[in-house]
């Protein structure tokens, strides 16, 4: 009894790595419940996702409805209808399907105003602070400590590892667990409503729409627009184009700027060879319904996305957990990553309580959510495995099989209900 009545007269403090989507959502929910909170992020400036669409989920809306923020209710655009094209244009399927679609931008905006803080504000000091690369963390009994590369430290109670597939804590704690790439990537790009094909937009801008070219996969909706606006209008169509690429020939390939330098799992778009782009192109004349063929031409500035599979074995490490990519990463045809992220902090949350000890609440958190990541990334292979650029097994070719026609494709996609 005495440590409960100690935490409560005095808060507990937790240092959140990363400041993401998942770092603030850790943060918020876990300040809610009465902790300090201060949160590291590594980049050096104001995150952005490029561009990245999102479809959200219910499991999502029931774990921000924790934060009590009136503001993420207005968090995207509604859909009804889910369309499938073949290459000539022609339809192959529709459902009546409803969804909300954000993007990456409008829901980190809304999230870090819950923060307390507006995009364009002095994030150097305080508890959020960029510029904050891990360098090492240690922990005891009494706490852990997050050591970074410009000589600070913060010591806390507990350390929530937010920051992504390319995690610097789990590197620390589990070095073993690294990402593997699935056999495929995502051409992705976002274009302004005004930009939209005209002759298309009545049919399609509204509608969830696939494409299903042999072996691969295009999907595109519509999010908000600049300054996060959902006027009709002025909103923007976020797409992603599924195309196999071996790892060691193609996908090199694809890595490598036009210095000859390869990089490691991803590239910046401002790196991608324009020789790249512009084969894209001319595949989209040859594969893609003349429709999506057409958005991917109307795109500015479209950007390359290997994609990986994360299994984490651990979540808890002491003092330490594990919460969002930096624990799994399923591939995005379930569309639950920032589902999965903010499930991950409720759970972190309830787990921790009003308990003082800390570490055996993190061993609960992962006995809870470890089972549950493991699945979504099993059903997220299946659903990718078409796309692969080698099937090597049993389950890999049933998959393929499984999840490549329209009607699959159009009810599993981006659907939690499994």
């Amino acid at each position: 009894m005495s440590a409960l009545l100690k935490d409560r007269a005095a808060p507990r403090h937790a240092v959140v790595i990363g400041g993401s989507i998942a770092g603030l959502m850790a943060g918020l929910l876990l300040r809610a419940r009465g902790w300090q909170v201060t949160i590291r992020e590594r980049s050096g400036h104001e995150l952005s996702g490029r561009g990245a669409g999102i479809v959200t989920h219910q499991q999502l809306w029931q774990a921000l409805a924790h934060l009590e923020s009136g503001a993420l209710r207005e968090a995207g655009v509604e859909v009804l209808e889910r369309l499938a094209l073949d290459s000539s244009g022609h339809e192959i399927g529709r459902i009546a399907y409803r969804q909300t679609m954000t993007s990456w931008d409008r829901l980190f905006d809304l999230l870090r105003q819950s923060w307390g803080q507006s995009r364009g504000e002095s994030w150097g000091e305080g508890d959020y602070r960029l510029r904050s690369e891990l360098h090492g963390l240690t922990q005891d009994a009494a706490g852990v400590t997050a050591h970074f590369v410009d000589g600070s430290a913060v010591t806390a109670d507990l350390l929530v590892a937010a920051d992504g597939f390319r995690s610097s804590v789990r590197q620390i704690c589990a070095p073993a667990q690294l990402p593997v790439y699935a056999g495929y990537v995502g051409w992705r790009g976002m274009i302004d409503e005004a930009d939209f094909p005209a002759s298309y937009h009545e049919r399609l801008f509204g509608v969830f729409g696939f494409g299903l070219p042999k072996g691969e996969q295009f999907i595109g909706y519509p999010v908000a627009g600049d300054g996060q606006d959902m006027r009709e209008g002025h909103r923007r169509y976020n797409y992603v184009w599924y195309r196999p690429a071996d790892e060691a020939t193609a996908l090199a390939d694809l890595l490598t700027d036009a210095e000859g330098v390869t990089h490691a799992m991803s590239i910046p778009p401002p790196l991608i060879r324009p020789a790249h782009i512009a084969a894209m192109r001319a595949d989209a004349d040859r594969t893609l319904a003349p429709q999506f063929a057409a958005i991917v031409h109307a795109t500015k500035a479209p950007f390359l996305q290997p994609i990986y599979d994360l299994e984490a074995l651990n979540m808890a490490f002491g003092r330490v957990a594990l919460v969002g990519d930096a624990a799994f990463v399923a591939r995005p045809h379930v569309g639950a990553g920032v589902t999965k992220a903010a499930e991950d902090a409720w759970a972190l949350v309830q787990a921790l309580g009003e308990t003082a000890d800390i570490p055996q609440a993190l061993r609960a958190y992962e006995d809870c959510r470890l089972p549950l990541g493991r699945k979504i990334v099993r059903r997220a292979r299946h659903l990718g495995a078409y796309m692969q650029a080698h099937l090597t097994t049993d389950e890999e070719r049933e998959a393929a099989l499984r999840h490549h026609a329209p009607e699959a494709v159009m009810t599993e996609t981006a659907s939690m209900d499994f």
